[in-house]
C-alpha cells in the first residue's frame, strides 16, 4: 500500500495534468456508472416485480373458475387439492379463502417479510350471480430482494474495474499523444532565446496531415510562427535602426532649416541648413528660445504675441504654419515659412517640438507681383474689376456710416471696335492707355477709376455731397475726349458714353449699382453717344427688354422667325418695275412683328448681324432667281448691309459664294451701305468696295443726306446708285427747302455719274416732281407697300407694269 501511494505521488508530481485527468475520469466515470447501474438494477427489479404480479393475476384467471365450482359443489377435498396446487407456484406462500361462515388459510408468512397480495371473489353464475367467497393470494418478495442485492454488488464491482482499467488506458494514451509533447514544448520554450531563432519546434511524431491539423500541430505552428515573427521583428528593428540613421542624415542635410526643442521650447538641435540660413552655429543657440534669436525682436510685444499664439495653436490644433519676418545673425531681414508641430512619445504625450523653416523671400517678391497683376490692369495700370468691386464695397460701407453718397459711373468708348478693326489692336491698346489717362486726370484723390475689360471703365466717386456732383465729373470727362487721338500717325476722334448710378438713391447694393450704371450707359449711347445719363427705374425695364430681346434674337434664325418683305423699285418716268429691295422683318410669337430699327442695332452690338446678314443675302438672291421663272425677265435685288457685317473679313467671299450657289448674276445684286461706313475712309473699306465692284456687284449709298454727306467719298468709291432719304422726299411738295435739297442731290449725283433712287414716295404729286427733276427711280407706298414673298409674287403676276 505505501508503494502504491508513493507511485501515485510521483505520478502526480511528474504529470499533474494526467493525474488531474485521471481523477476527473474516475470521478465522472464512477458517477456515470452508478447512475447507469442504478437505472439497470431498478429496471430489473421492476421487471421481476411485474413477473410476480403477473403470476398472481394468472391464479385468478387460471384457478378462479375451478375454485368456484368446487365451492358450489361443496367438494372440500378438491378445493384443498386446488389450493395446494396454487401454493406450489413460485413465490406464492399463503392462501386465505373467506366464506360467509368460515375461513380457510393455507401456507405461512415469515415475520418481517415483504409480500405482495392479490384478492378476487369466487362466484357462481346461474340466473343470477351468487358470491361464494373471497380468495387472497400472497407472494413473498424475499427472493426478489436477494437477487437485487446480489446484482448491485456484481454491477458495482464490474463497473469499478472497467472504469479503473479504462482510465489507466486513457491516461497512458493521453500521456503518449499529448503530455509528452507538451513537456517537449515546455523544454523548447524554456531554452528559447534570440541566439537559436533558426531552430524550429519539432515534435516526436509522424508529420502527417492529421497531426498537422490537430491542436498540438496548431500550437506547434503558432510557436514556429511566433519564432518567425520575432525573427522578422529583429530584422525590422535592424532596418528601423538603419532608417533612423538615414533620417538623421536627412534632417542634417535637409534643404529646410530644422530646429528641435524640448517641452519648454528650449533648442536642443539645429541642422546645417539652419546655420547656413541664419548664420548661427548650433552650439551657440542650444538652450535658447527660438523667438529670442532675433536681437531686434527680443522682448518686443509683437514677438511675444507671435510665439504665444504659436504655442496655443500647436496645443489646440497640433500644427502651426505661417510666414514670419526673421533676421539673420548679421541683422539682414528675410521672409521665412515656418511649420511648427509637436513631437509625440509612445504614450502620445508631447516630448518636444519640431520647427521647419524655409527662406521664401524670392517667393514673396513674386507674390507681390502676382498680387498686383491680380488687382491691376496690365495695359493701363488701373485697378481691375476685382479691386474695383472691393473698393466700391468699402466706399458703400463708409457712405453708410457717414450718411453720404457714392457715385458710380460706367464708361464705354464709342466705336472702339471700329478702331481695333481698322487700325489694329496696337492702336486700340494705345487708345485705351490714353483714355485711361484722360479719365484719371478728371478725378480727385479719393476717387477710383478702373478698367473692367475691353473698352469699359468704371469710376467710383465716394463722399459726394449731392447727386449733381457726378454730373460735373461726367462733363469734365466728356470734355477731355474732345481733342483727337493720334494713333499710328493718324488723328481719330473717339468719344465715350457715361452711365451714372448713385448710392443710396438708386441702390444700396454694389452689384445692382453696376447694373443700373450699365443700363444708364446704354441710354446715353441711344442719345447719340458722347453723352451721359442718370439711371431711372424705367431703364431697368429697357435693360431687361434688351436682354430678353437678345435671347430671343439668338434663336430667331433657328426657329425660322425671320422673314423678308419685298418693295418694288420702279422707273420714275414710266412706273415700270426695275428692281426690288429686300426688307428684313422679325415675327416673334411673344413680341409680334418687330421692325428692323428695334433689333438691327442689337444684332450689330452682339455680332448676330453677321449670320443674319448672310441669311438675308441668301434668301434675297434665291427670291430673285424665282422671280425670273415667274416673269421671264431679270429683276435686280437690293440688300441692305450693316457696317459691322461689311467690315467682316469674309464678307466679299460670302457674297460671291451666295451668288454662285443661287446662280444669280452679280449685276442683279445691289448692296446698300450707309454714309457712316463711307466716312470710315479705311483701307479695308476701300478694298472691299473695289473687290465687289470688280466682281460686278452694284453698290448703293442708302439714306443719303441724313449723315455727314461727305461728297468727296462719293467720287473716290465705285458707287452706282444714291438713295435720297424719305425724310426729304415726303415734304417736297410742302417745304421749298426740301424740294431744293432734292434737286441739288439729283443734279450732284448725275454729275458724278450716279443714278438716283427716291425713297418714301407716297403721293402722285411727288412722282410728277421727281419725274420733272430727272430722278431715275422711285420707291414707296404709292407703288406698293413691302409685301411678304408669297403676296409679292402674286403682285408680280398681276401687275401689268412688271412685264413692260
Amino acid at each position: 500500500m505505501p508503494t502504491l501511494s508513493n507511485r501515485l505521488q510521483r505520478f502526480r508530481q511528474s504529470s499533474p495534468l494526467s493525474f488531474r485527468l485521471l481523477a476527473w475520469i474516475l470521478l465522472f466515470s464512477s458517477v456515470f456508472s452508478l447512475v447507469a447501474s442504478a437505472i439497470q438494477i431498478y429496471s430489473d427489479y421492476r421487471e421481476d416485480l411485474h413477473q410476480i404480479e403477473y403470476h398472481l393475476e394468472v391464479v385468478e384467471s387460471g384457478y378462479g373458475s375451478s375454485l368456484s365450482k368446487s365451492l358450489w359443489s361443496l367438494d372440500g377435498a378438491l378445493l384443498r387439492t386446488q389450493m395446494e396446487g396454487i401454493l406450489s407456484l413460485p413465490d406464492i406462500v399463503q392462501l386465505r379463502l373467506r366464506q360467509p361462515d368460515s375461513e380457510v388459510v393455507m401456507g405461512e408468512l415469515s415475520q418481517g417479510a415483504k409480500t405482495r397480495s392479490h384478492r378476487f371473489e369466487l362466484t357462481h353464475e346461474s340466473d343470477r350471480s351468487i358470491k361464494l367467497g373471497e380468495l387472497t393470494v400472497t407472494a413473498d418478495l424475499t427472493r426478489l430482494y436477494d437477487d437485487l442485492e446480489r446484482k448491485v454488488w456484481v454491477i458495482l464491482a464490474t463497473q469499478f474495474l472497467k472504469t479503473f482499467f479504462v482510465s489507466i488506458l486513457v491516461i497512458w494514451i493521453f500521456r503518449y499523444l499529448v503530455t509528452r509533447h507538451l513537456s517537449h514544448m515546455a523544454n523548447y520554450t524554456q531554452n528559447f532565446s534570440l541566439s537559436n531563432l533558426s531552430r524550429p519546434l519539432e515534435l516526436d511524431r509522424p508529420n502527417t496531415s492529421a497531426n498537422q491539423r490537430d491542436e498540438l500541430g496548431q500550437v506547434t505552428d503558432a510557436i514556429n510562427q511566433m519564432r518567425e515573427r520575432l525573427n522578422e521583428d529583429l530584422q525590422r528593428q535592424e532596418r528601423d535602426a538603419a532608417e533612423i540613421r538615414k533620417f538623421s542624415k536627412v534632417i542634417e542635410q535637409s534643404p529646410s532649416s530644422v530646429l528641435i526643442c524640448d517641452r519648454q521650447w528650449r533648442i536642443e538641435f539645429a541642422n546645417h541648413k539652419f546655420t547656413q540660413l541664419t548664420g548661427y552655429a548650433p552650439e551657440t543657440i542650444v538652450g535658447k528660445h527660438p523667438g529670442n534669436l532675433d536681437p531686434s525682436a527680443f522682448n518686443s510685444r509683437e514677438n511675444q504675441q507671435l510665439w504665444q499664439s504659436i504655442r496655443l495653436q500647436v496645443q489646440r490644433v497640433g500644427v502651426w504654419q505661417g510666414e514670419v519676418n526673421s533676421a539673420r545673425k548679421n541683422g539682414e531681414r528675410f521672409w521665412e515659412q515656418l511649420i511648427v508641430t509637436p513631437i509625440k512619445d509612445n504614450a502620445g504625450d508631447t516630448s518636444g517640438y519640431l520647427i521647419l523653416g524655409e527662406d521664401i523671400s524670392i517667393r514673396k517678391r513674386y507674390e507681390q507681383q502676382l498680387l498686383r497683376q491680380a488687382n491691376y490692369d496690365v495695359l493701363t495700370g488701373l485697378p481691375n474689376r476685382m479691386l474695383a468691386l472691393d473698393r466700391l464695397k468699402l466706399a458703400l460701407a463708409q457712405a453708410h456710416r457717414e450718411a453720404s453718397m457714392v457715385g458710380v459711373m460706367f464708361l464705354d468708348l464709342d466705336n472702339f471696335k471700329h478702331i481695333n478693326d481698322t487700325l489694329g489692336h496696337d492702336a486700340g491698346d494705345n487708345l485705351l492707355v490714353e483714355a485711361a489717362r484722360r479719365i484719371s486726370s478728371c478725378l480727385r484723390g479719393t476717387s477710383t477709376v478702373a478698367r473692367l475689360g475691353g473698352d469699359e471703365f468704371l469710376v467710383i466717386l465716394p463722399g459726394l455731397p449731392e447727386k449733381e456732383s457726378a454730373d460735373q465729373v461726367a462733363e469734365r470727362i466728356l470734355q477731355t475726349f474732345i481733342p483727337p487721338y493720334v494713333l499710328s500717325g493718324q488723328e481719330v476722334f473717339v468719344t465715350t458714353s457715361i452711365g451714372i448710378a448713385t448710392f443710396p438713391e438708386d441702390s444700396n447694393n454694389s452689384g445692382t449699382l453696376l447694373q443700373h450704371a450699365d443700363a444708364a450707359m446704354y441710354q446715353a449711347k441711344s442719345k447719340g453717344k458722347s453723352a451721359y445719363a442718370h439711371f431711372t427705374p424705367e431703364m431697368t425695364e429697357v435693360s431687361q427688354d434688351r436682354l430678353q430681346m437678345e435671347s430671343r434674337l439668338r434663336r430667331a434664325l433657328e426657329l425660322k422667325e425671320l422673314e423678308l418683305n419685298f418693295q418694288p423699285i420702279v422707273h420714275t418716268d414710266s412706273g415700270n418695275l426695275c428692281a426690288v429691295e429686300a426688307l428684313l422683318r422679325w415675327r416673334n410669337p411673344a413680341m409680334g412683328l418687330v421692325m428692323p430699327d428695334r433689333f438691327i442695332p442689337l444684332a450689330e452690338d452682339t455680332g448676330l448681324i453677321i449670320p443674319i446678314g448672310e441669311w438675308v443675302l441668301e434668301q434675297a438672291c434665291q427670291a430673285a432667281v424665282r422671280w425670273k421663272a415667274v416673269t421671264g425677265r431679270d429683276i435686280g435685288i437690293s440688300v441692305n448691309v450693316s457696317p459691322r457685317q461689311f467690315r467682316d473679313p469674309g464678307f466679299p467671299d460670302a457674297v460671291m459664294r451666295t451668288l454662285a450657289d443661287c446662280g444669280l448674276a452679280p449685276a442683279l445684286l445691289e448692296l446698300e451701305v450707309t454714309e457712316r461706313l463711307i466716312l470710315d475712309n479705311s483701307i479695308e473699306t476701300a478694298e472691299i468696295l473695289r473687290r465687289l465692284d470688280r466682281a460686278g456687284v452694284r453698290l448703293s449709298v442708302d439714306d443719303f443726306g441724313t449723315g455727314y454727306s461727305a461728297l468727296s467719298y462719293l467720287k473716290s468709291y465705285p458707287f452706282d446708285t444714291l438713295k435720297i432719304d424719305k425724310s426729304f422726299v415726303q415734304d417736297v411738295m410742302k417745304e421749298p427747302e426740301d424740294a431744293s435739297l432734292v434737286k441739288a442731290i439729283i443734279n450732284m449725283a448725275h454729275s458724278l455719274g450716279l443714278r438716283v433712287i427716291a425713297e418714301g414716295v407716297e403721293e402722285e404729286a411727288q412722282t410728277h416732281f421727281l419725274k420733272q427733276e430727272g430722278c431715275d427711280f422711285s420707291q414707296g407706298y404709292f407703288y406698293s407697300r413691302p409685301l411678304p414673298h408669297q403676296k409679292f409674287e402674286e403682285w408680280l403676276e398681276s401687275n401689268e407694269r412688271v412685264q413692260a
